[in-house]
Order: C-alpha cells, then sequence, then structure tokens
C-alpha cells in the first residue's frame, strides 16, 4: 500500500480507535443481554482490527505505526467509557439504609414514580429503614441526588440488575409510563 506515512499513522490511529471502541460497546452489550448484535457487532470489529494489524505489520520497520496502534488503542479504552457512559441500558437498584425509620423517605421517593420496597432493619446504631429501589440506567444520577436531598445521612449501595420479572414497575414500564 504506497500511502503517505502521515497519512498511514493516522489511518492507523483511527482503525485503532474504532476497533477498540466496537469491542467496548460488544462488551456492553453482551452484559445487557443483547447477543446476538453483539455478535454481529463482533463480526465488524474482527475485520477493522485485522485491517489495522495488518498496516502495522505489513510496515513494521516504521515504529511510528505501532506508537500509532497502540495510542490508538488507549484513546479507543476513552472513547469507549464515554460511549459507555452515554448508553445507559439497563437497570440499576439501589439499596438505601436510612437513620429514619419511618417510611418518609419511601414515601416521597414513590412520589417522584420510583418503585420503593422498603422494611425495617437493624444497624449498628438501632433500627434503620432500608429500601430497594429499581430504576432506568439513565435515572440512576438523578436517584442518588434525590435521595441526598431527601436524606442526606442515609447509606447507598447500587448494583446494575440483569433480570426482572413481575411487581408493580414492570407492568408500568411495558405500558411505557414510567417516569411519564
Amino acid at each position: 500500500m504506497g500511502l503517505n506515512p502521515i497519512v498511514l499513522v493516522i489511518v492507523i490511529f483511527m482503525i485503532s480507535i474504532v476497533y477498540v471502541t466496537l469491542s467496548t460497546v460488544r462488551m456492553i452489550l453482551m452484559m445487557k443481554g443483547y447477543r446476538y448484535l453483539a455478535a454481529a457487532l463482533s463480526i465488524v470489529e474482527v475485520i477493522i482490527n485485522i485491517l489495522g494489524l495488518g498496516l502495522v505489520l505489513e510496515n513494521i520497520s516504521q515504529i511510528q505505526n505501532l506508537i500509532s496502534y497502540a495510542v490508538g488503542f488507549g484513546a479507543g479504552i476513552v472513547v469507549g467509557s464515554i460511549i459507555e457512559d452515554k448508553l445507559t441500558l439497563g437497570y440499576v437498584t439501589a439499596t438505601v439504609v436510612s437513620p429514619d425509620n419511618s417510611d418518609h423517605l419511601a414515601k416521597q421517593l414513590r412520589e417522584e414514580g420510583y418503585g420503593v420496597t422498603d422494611w425495617e432493619t437493624n444497624g449498628h446504631e438501632g433500627p434503620r429503614r432500608s429500601l430497594q429501589i429499581l430504576t432506568p440506567k439513565k435515572r440512576e444520577l438523578k436517584l442518588y441526588q434525590t435521595i441526598k436531598e431527601l436524606e442526606p445521612q442515609a447509606f447507598v449501595v447500587a448494583n446494575d440488575s440483569k433480570t426482572i420479572h413481575g411487581g408493580f414497575w414492570i407492568r408500568t414500564v411495558r405500558r411505557g409510563r414510567l417516569f411519564n
């Protein structure tokens, strides 16, 4: 391939960014249960990777090509993580432990549209109120902000939820009325 050396470095860099970004998106899709879409994306990912590596290996004596591929790989990690933040696929389950043992926080969160299951628990310093809240990942930060405003002393732990079945919340999601 008779590309200008500067153009070749840029092409290799861009191919590497695209490859790693696609790899990141594929992994997210796999973890969220979109296996067929992830499989289709992996085909494109492999083709792009082979093209990039081929260019590097074809011009292996030019160290700038190898460096370009490596720097593009690192940049692809950054781009992939930014895309991951933007995709916000799936749901999050937040467990909240409030020092206020009343159902005040649970009622306020329900008024905001969140599905909340709450119960009385005991902590190191006595009775507490525990809440379990399911929310779309794209509303996760809003949930944390709301909890912090309503109960600044609350302890919050969140996990991605892969499987969800049953409950009023699922019926609301399927009807498309969640947070409308």
